[in-house]
């Protein structure tokens, strides 16, 4: 049985995802345990620096956030991810104010503490503009 976590699409929860231009659209449980989520991500000024390319750690908010909810999405009840334990990022082409992208995010693997998560942003063509893979501290109802 998939977790409703309807309330949370659009910004995620986050005003600063929205501030910047993201949107999380889908999200759902594939397999077992391999949830994933989606989005949209339309560059604001806010995202951007003075020429117009969007700053990195606007990159590693929107990864972050995408590989937090797919975990949250495959987790059952009131489990849910805690907290960030570590997570790299890799911009591979540069992202422009107004341009479209999307993001995905993933479960790579679960266990009793910690999830294994990676995320990709791509741009209208899409091609890879970022990446991300990241560690979750799990917190468990039970």
């Amino acid at each position: 049985m998939e977790k409703n976590m309807d309330r949370w699409l659009g910004d995620g929860g986050m005003d600063l995802i929205g501030a910047v231009g993201g949107s999380f659209e889908h999200y759902g449980v594939d397999g077992e345990d391999l949830g994933w989520a989606s989005g949209r991500f339309l560059p604001s000024e806010l995202a951007c620096n003075p020429h117009g390319s969007v700053q990195a750690g606007v990159h590693a908010l929107l990864l972050d956030a995408a590989m937090n909810f797919a975990i949250n999405a495959a987790l059952r009840a009131r489990d849910r991810a805690q907290a960030t334990i570590e997570m790299t990022t890799e911009l591979l082409r540069p992202a422009l104010l107004g341009e479209p992208y999307q993001f995905r995010g993933q479960v790579v693997r679960l266990t009793r503490h910690v999830g294994f998560g990676e995320a990709v942003m791509t741009n209208a063509e899409d091609k890879l503009v970022s990446r991300s893979t990241g560690t979750f501290l799990l917190h468990r109802a039970d």
